[in-house]
């Protein structure tokens, strides 16, 4: 059974491992999720950790930012590196120009809703070569929609990407896949995590509200859920942030 990450820092450990795993399996279109208010502003530096699952191959890499701005600090941060740095393009610069045949293996870092499509082209112009994408935020329904456009986007593109890797913690909750796992929710109680279900899909909303109150009440219907006990994990998470700020 996976343990549930107390810092950052644990969280980045097993999702590196999960990668690890599932490019070895041969898994295409990887998502690294960690669910973590404020995790995307250090986007960067996560980046430059989740390099080194190329070790000794960094030639083959691309690291792909969604701006040329983000591209461009990481170029001016990181000074010279085996692997290249790029970005998403823009409207005068298709996806297209960006990918060549030398590349092997691609990291996107951050990509969000905004860039959906331009994803999508991405993944579809790798072909079998791995692409990684690092804490996506793809599903923003005030921008992808949630009528037909939306379904069939879903269905098409986002539906294919394995989650890998994914970490949330809540209020007392926690909600972790670590790929080959199935995903698990653990609710904390007074002597740590407890492990209350074993599920194959994500257990997202009612789903997952269902889940807590059958394991603090013995019932499954969710009108009434008990608050659950405050964690002290989104301290330990925001101090591992303030120190790769540093």
């Amino acid at each position: 059974m996976l343990e549930v990450p107390n810092s950052l820092e644990q969280a980045i450990s097993q999702a590196k491992e999960a990668a690890k795993l599932a490019l070895e399996a041969g898994v295409g279109r990887i998502s690294l999720e960690l669910i973590i208010p404020e995790i995307a502003l250090q986007a960067q530096a996560l980046a430059l950790e989740f390099t080194s699952l190329f070790e000794g191959r960094e030639s083959g890499l691309k690291v792909i930012f969604p701006d040329t701005g983000a591209a461009a600090l990481a170029r001016r941060d990181w000074g010279e590196t085996p692997f290249s740095v790029t970005d998403l393009g823009s409207r005068a610069t298709a996806i297209e120009s960006k990918i060549s045949d030398a590349d092997e293996a691609f990291l996107l870092v951050c990509p969000s809703s905004v860039e959906v499509g331009t994803v999508e082209k991405l993944c579809n112009l790798a072909g079998d070569r791995p692409v990684i994408l690092l804490i996506p935020q793809l599903e923003d329904v005030s921008i992808v929609g949630i009528g037909y456009a939306a379904r069939q986007l879903r269905e098409r593109f986002i539906s294919t990407l394995e989650s890998v890797y994914y970490f949330r913690p809540l209020d007392g909750v926690a909600v972790l896949r670590s790929y080959p796992s199935p995903w698990y929710v653990y609710l904390e109680r007074d002597s740590g995590y407890e492990l209350i279900a074993e599920e194959t899909q994500k257990p997202m909303g009612e789903a997952l509200e269902n889940l807590i109150l059958k394991a603090t009440t013995g019932e499954e219907d969710n009108s009434n859920i008990p608050q659950p006990k405050k964690s002290g994990m989104f301290a330990n998470m925001q101090r591992f942030l303030k120190a790769l700020s540093q």
